[in-house]
This record gives C-alpha cells, structure tokens and sequence, in this order.
C-alpha cells in the first residue's frame, strides 16, 4: 500500500454499480467508464487501499437493483459501493444529472461526515464526476485526479458535421456546461488520467479546452483487461456457449457450419459504426464465402421483434442492419445475446478455436479495451484507425482500417481471416493489466497528495451555477 494512501473515492454520479453488474454495457449510461470503475476500484483494493464508488442511489421500479444505499463485489472486500441520494428518486439520463451536482456534493460531504472519516483522495469520472471533484475540493481541500473517459468538444463536432443542429445538441446533449466541466476539472486536478498518449496530446488539444497550462498534469495510465475472465484458459461457460452457438449455426446451410467467424460485440450505438461492418461483409463476395458474421446483443432474443416495437436508438440501427441483410439473416448474419462477461469471453474462446476476427469499427473509439480482450481469448483483431486502437496496435498486434470505408474493413478483414498469425494479438494481454493501472494511480496519487493546496476560485464555481440554473 503507498504510504500515506487509506481510503480512496472514486466520483462517478452516472450509470451505476452492483455487485451483478446490471445493464452493464447495454445502455449509454452504463458503458465503458463504468468497466474501467469498477476494475479499476478492485484492482486498487487488491493493492490494499480502501475504495468507495460513489454513485447515485435510484429508487425507480424500472431500476430494483439500485435502490440500496451500499452494495459489494463478493471478490472485492476493500471496494464499496456507495450510493448517494440526489436528483429525485427515479433514473436520469446523464446528461439530465447537471443540474443536481451540487447536491450530490452536499450529500457525499454530509455522508463522510456521519462516518467520520473522509477519504484521502478523489479519482473522478466523467465531465459530471470532474465537476463534482472541484465542488469536493472547494468544500474539503481533499484533492482529486480526473478521467474523461471521452470529451464532449470531440462529440459535438461529429454530430454537428452530420448535419445536427446546434440547438438540438445542446438541449440533448447540455455541450456547454460539460466542456466547461471538462475545462474545470483540468484546471484544478492534481493530475488528469489518460488510457494513450494520442488522447493526451491530441483529445485535449481541442481549441475548447484551455489545456496549454497545465501540460505538465496529463499522465499516461493505460486501462487493464480481467485477466481472470478473459483468458485463452477453458472457462465453465465454453461448453454451453458452443452449444448455443451451433443451434445458431444450424439454421444456416451445411457448408458454412464450420466456417470462422467475425465477431462484433460493441454496445450496439451509432458512433460504434456496426452497419459498415454489416455493408463490408454483404458486399464482399469472397469475405461472405470465408466467415460468418456474429452481432452480439444484450437481453434481446428475438430481434426481429424487439427491432420493430423498441423506439430505442439501438433497435433503430438494428433494424438498418435487418434491412442490409435481409437475405443472410441466419445464413451468415447472426445475433447472439449474450449477458455478461464470462459469456463473452467463451464465445471469443470457443470461436478462436476456428481462427476467428474480432471487429471494432467504431467512427472514434478513446482507448478500445475490447480489443485487448478479444485478443487476450485468443482472436485476431481489427479496429478502427481513429483513436486509441492505433496506439494499442502500433506494434502490427493486428490491422487497422478506415471505419467509413466499407472495401477497406472488407479486405482487412479477409487478410485477418487467411493470413494474420493469431499469435502476434495474445502479446496484448501482457501488457495491458488492472495491476498496472491501479500502481500508475496510486503513484501519481502520491505524487499530488505532496503538492500544495489549491483554491477554488468563487467565479469559477458561480459560473457553473449560472449554467445549470439555466438548464431546463
């Protein structure tokens, strides 16, 4: 344990945490970011520090598993989930949680000082869980690092380019009051946690982001895998992922039974670009004669159905696949539900045994944990060229490909398919761990608990206040 180092806070006020990871990963509030907490969190108590997961405490029908004000992982006895009362009772998109930030503040303060002790440090999540650390900061003096985990000047230029209106975004999207999140949180963090160095000197250099003065804090700390659940080791699931595999496959005709496959199994989410995969594969005919395609969803059975009555984002871009694919659907297009992670990583493990690809075409992907994890299971890998994945692969642990370009993802797929050695993708698991993440934490950690005492400056703070008054 580092000296000095007791009891760490990790601030994520979105999404939410249970010991069963409910919803994980199937909704844009339960993404990623929240992945990266909780191993992150586990990793760290394995170090022996004490570590609360601050989120919100959601008393809503829809959301049982969230209505109790702590929770545990069974593996985790260092790691609590602490659930704070702000906003109301019932679930709130993120980008809704802006206005009730102070009063997440107001009751983390309230709730350590019943307990008597406060934590020693803040890691923050988030433009909401940043902003929330300054609050912290102001009230307490207990300093805190910062994890964007993605920047909303780089959405919003995307989605401004793809024809949105301004007005539109900003009442969705509330861009204003999270880039000015954003910049507070740099400003005043000790340090500011980045997965590559292309998010620390790319990302950041954003003309919104007034990042020139505080170079000197951005620090290179790459994410980790689960080593013990993604692993080319036989898992108790693989048997029965096998089985429910080949009843897939048994719609199919006989001649492509035993073909590799190529797996995508991102949050089924417009920026994660499935439907170019989808066109690259249709159109392909020597790619469509080679592998069958696997779309992996969470919960959804039957697709046809929920496609058509869902009014959901991701049913709206599954139905867009439906329609590219009309002919294949079950002969080389297949959707699989898969619900939680051990079931994945069979499936990555059962389908490695064929040669298979995993795909990640997303328009901009920030660091592409998948990657590693697929790749740790045992299957060749290809990923965007925007973003993280240059940077994990930059040593040709597999091939990259211009997300927007369906000929490309087509060609890098089949020479991933026919000639790219399997074994040159497992080097990524070796380094890419939990361990790893949770020392360049704690090390930086350290580091910021020596440096002196920072002030929040009153103006700073009101004019956050100014912009969440205004949001209606």
């Amino acid at each position: 344990m580092e000296v000095g180092i007791k009891r760490v806070a990790f601030f994520n006020p979105q999404g939410n945490f249970d010991r069963h990871d409910s919803h994980l990963t199937e909704h844009p509030d339960f993404g990623g970011q929240l992945v990266y907490v909780k191993e992150l969190a586990k990793a760290m108590g394995e170090l022996g520090i004490k570590v609360d997961i601050v989120t919100r405490l959601i008393v809503d029908s829809d959301w049982p598993e969230f209505s109790e004000p702590f929770d545990f992982y069974p593996d985790a006895p260092n790691v609590r989930i602490v659930r704070i009362p702000f906003g109301g009772e019932r679930f709130l998109r993120k980008e809704d949680l802006w206005p009730y930030i102070p009063e997440y503040v107001d009751n983390i303060y309230k709730f350590y000082e019943s307990e008597g002790e406060f934590p020693d440090f803040v890691t923050t999540h988030y433009a909401d869980g940043g902003m929330a650390g300054v609050l912290f900061l102001k009230r307490t003096g207990i300093p805190f690092s910062f994890t964007g985990h993605s920047l909303g000047a780089w959405k919003k230029d995307k989605l401004l380019a793809s024809g949105a209106s301004p007005e539109e975004l900003e009442k969705r999207y509330r861009f204003t009051v999270r880039i000015y999140a954003e910049n507070m949180a740099i400003k005043y963090a000790s340090f500011v946690a980045c997965s590559t160095s292309q998010e620390m000197n790319q990302q950041y250099s954003h003309p919104d982001y007034n990042h020139l003065p505080y170079l000197h804090k951005f620090k290179l700390i790459p994410p980790g895998i689960n080593q013990r659940i993604f692993t080319t080791t036989p898992g108790p699931l693989d048997e029965v992922i096998e089985k429910y595999l080949n009843e897939k496959l048994s719609k199919a005709p006989v001649c492509r039974y035993k073909l590799p496959f190529i797996i995508m199994s991102s949050r089924v989410d417009r920026k994660k670009n499935h439907i170019s995969v989808v066109r690259a594969f249709i159109n392909h005919e020597k790619l469509i004669n080679s592998a069958n395609l696997l779309i992996v969803l969470r919960g959804v059975e039957n697709v046809e159905k929920w496609a058509h009555e869902s009014e959901s984002e991701a049913a709206s871009i599954v139905r867009e696949i439906l329609n590219e694919a009309r002919g294949e659907i079950n002969r080389s297009v297949f959707f699989l539900n898969i619900t939680d992670q051990p079931s994945l990583a069979s499936l990555y493990r059962v389908a490695s045994k064929r040669d298979s690809v995993f795909v990640l075409p997303a328009i901009y992907e920030p660091f592409g944990l998948a990657i590693v994890e697929a790749a740790a299971c045992g299957l060749k890998v290809v990923a965007t060229k925007n973003g993280g994945p240059s940077e994990i692969l930059a040593n040709g642990e597999g091939l990259l490909v211009d997300p927007e370009d369906p000929k490309d993802i087509a060609e890098k797929l089949l020479v991933a398919l026919k000639k790219f050695p399997k074994e040159r993708s497992l080097e990524l698991a070796k380094r890419y761990t939990w361990e790893n993440t949770a020392r360049g934490y704690l090390t930086y950690i350290s580091e910021g608990l020596k440096l002196e005492k920072v002030s929040v400056s009153e103006e700073d703070v009101q004019r956050f206040l100014d912009l969440i008054s205004a949001i209606h």
